[in-house]
């Protein structure tokens, strides 16, 4: 995998295809290779760049607090070093929240933004207080705590059926050490709200949601889909949080017809 120094680590990722550029970023505990079907298709029409955030796949963690911000700024680096200043950006789960932090951060860069199972709201008090249990749980060891993360993401019917593919998530979460988890459970708690970003934007917004996912309730999407001056909304009926991996199809298609349409220009 190629890599670029950011703050005396190495930050790596991949790069695929050609043409007008789509990010991919995964969510806590994944890696680029989450998105391995999603890069094999959209990179026959585009370039595909996938990054491991910091402290997940092959890039280090780096200190003791993995901020939003921080996140996207060893993103934006990725993307000044291969040299391309538009595209679109993807991001399931804390991936969407990095997103969310690089709009913030750096508006001119982006021309569509795709919130993956994600969300423009911070968390409420029960979930802080959650993510301090868990921050607990995974001090006193990581295989209870990636084994209870695991098994949230999926919906049940998924958990039954496919054990390889949740097997091979698992194997992807054990690849994560204690401090980076730890750093990312942190960084994620103390997050922005950043619905702003959303009303304010002047470029689509493509809202990936499942119907059933148990870590963002579905419901909550809904205020801000009306936020945005161009939403675009692919409501997955049956999927949990890991939908687009679940039900990958579906996900890759409107990615491509929405990066299409932001790259074109035409967004009524």
């Amino acid at each position: 995998m190629p890599e670029v120094e950011f703050k005396k680590i190495k930050v790596h990722y991949s790069d695929t295809g050609k043409g007008r550029v789509i990010v991919l970023l995964h969510g806590f505990l994944g890696s680029h290779t989450i998105w391995e079907q999603h890069i094999k298709k959209l990179s026959k029409k585009f370039r595909v760049i996938a990054i491991d955030l910091l402290g997940h796949g092959k890039t280090p963690a780096l200190g003791y607090y993995h901020s939003m911000e921080l996140l996207a700024q060893s993103v934006k680096a990725v993307l000044n070093h291969i040299g391309v200043r538009r595209y679109v950006i993807a991001g399931h789960s804390m991936g969407g929240y990095t997103a969310l932090a690089f709009a913030d951060l750096y508006p001119e860069n982006i021309c569509g933004l795709c919130l993956v199972h994600s969300t423009a709201y911070s968390d409420l008090e029960a979930k802080r207080k959650d993510r301090d249990r868990l921050i607990k749980l995974v001090k006193k060891g990581r295989t209870e705590f990636i084994h209870e993360m695991i098994s949230n993401l999926f919906t049940p019917e998924y958990l039954s059926k496919f054990p390889k593919e949740v097997a091979k998530v698992q194997h992807i979460a054990a690849g994560v050490s204690k401090q980076a988890i730890i750093n990312s459970l942190e960084g994620m708690k103390e997050r922005k709200s950043r619905e702003l970003i959303l009303k304010f934007t002047e470029y689509p917004v493509l809202f990936i949601v499942g119907k059933k996912d148990s870590i963002i309730n579905y419901e909550t999407i809904y205020p801000q889909i009306g936020l945005c001056k161009y939403p675009t909304v692919l409501m997955m009926e049956n999927e949990g949080h890991m939908g687009f991996y679940e039900s990958p199809k579906e996900p890759i298609i409107e990615i491509e017809k929405f990066s299409m349409r932001c790259f074109r220009g035409n967004f009524d």
